[in-house]
């Protein structure tokens, strides 16, 4: 695998979600690395604006910070235009936003449900379907969606996590097949738990399953899910990685 460094992606433009912190932010700054400009999408306006000047600092690529609720469907709209008038076009797309809502399934608020399967689940559609047309018409471009290893395997008290991470296969698949013909991959990463205000579950989701954070050695820095992920879109186009399973060795909910 190519390093982080390497200018592979030069000329090149891609947005990302989650991009204020955590794996999110780790693959905007891998990407601006390897040459791309990047456009950094999440709420948090001040975080935003503090990784979109490290990157610019750092690369010399251009950031641009989109801060936005991605339950808006409109304000999804309103970023890819942005985006693709910035900087001309998109490149690559990565979905890594992710939220929860813990608890028994006899328990959980549909609005909390409709919130999960909103941002992570409907958020990465509303971007696909906006971004295809671009990519459509450059004859390339490349989606990565970050699932969990959630969405391999269910556990308790994560019925609506499970449920948009599993559901976040089926979207892929789709637009793989129907991206295919244009010269367009699709691919879903289940990454294990990270090193990240995540890691291997949230500690609301510990405390309902009374469960004690991973150690750091059974977390995956989000660094390297990074690399991989400028590995997928700097990878010949006629490679396409379909799916991946990414883990720490002593992974506890893979396999």
């Amino acid at each position: 695998m190519a390093t982080q460094d390497t200018p592979q992606l030069t000329g090149q433009a891609a947005l990302v979600t989650g991009a204020s912190s955590g794996l999110g932010r780790a693959t905007a700054v891998a990407l601006a690395r390897a040459g791309a400009d990047v456009a950094l999408l999440a709420r948090s306006e001040d975080d935003l604006r503090r990784a979109a000047e490290e990157i610019a600092g750092t690369t010399g690529r251009r950031a641009l910070p989109l801060p936005l609720d991605l339950a808006d469907e409109a304000a999804l709209l309103a970023a890819v235009d942005t985006v693709a008038e910035s900087f001309g076009r998109i490149d690559v797309l990565v979905n890594a936003a992710g939220t929860d809502a813990p608890g028994p399934a006899e328990e959980l608020a549909i609005p909390d449900w409709d919130r999960v399967l909103a941002v992570n689940l409907r958020a990465p559609f509303v971007l696909a379907k906006a971004a295809f047309p671009h990519m459509r018409r450059a004859g390339r471009g490349t989606i990565v969606n970050v699932s969990s290893v959630a969405g391999k395997r269910g556990w308790a008290n994560a019925g609506a996590y499970c449920a948009s991470k599993f559901g976040l296969t089926g979207l892929t698949q789709a637009l793989a097949a129907e991206g295919k013909p244009h010269g367009i991959r699709a691919c879903v990463l289940y990454p294990g738990g990270m090193a990240t205000r995540w890691g291997a579950w949230s500690r609301e989701q510990r405390m309902a399953e009374r469960r004690e954070p991973p150690p750091a050695t059974k977390a995956l820095p989000p660094d390297e899910v990074a690399a991989l992920i400028v590995w997928i879109a700097a990878a010949p186009p006629e490679l396409v990685l379909n799916e991946a399973v990414v883990s720490p060795l002593d992974e506890a909910g893979w396999p």
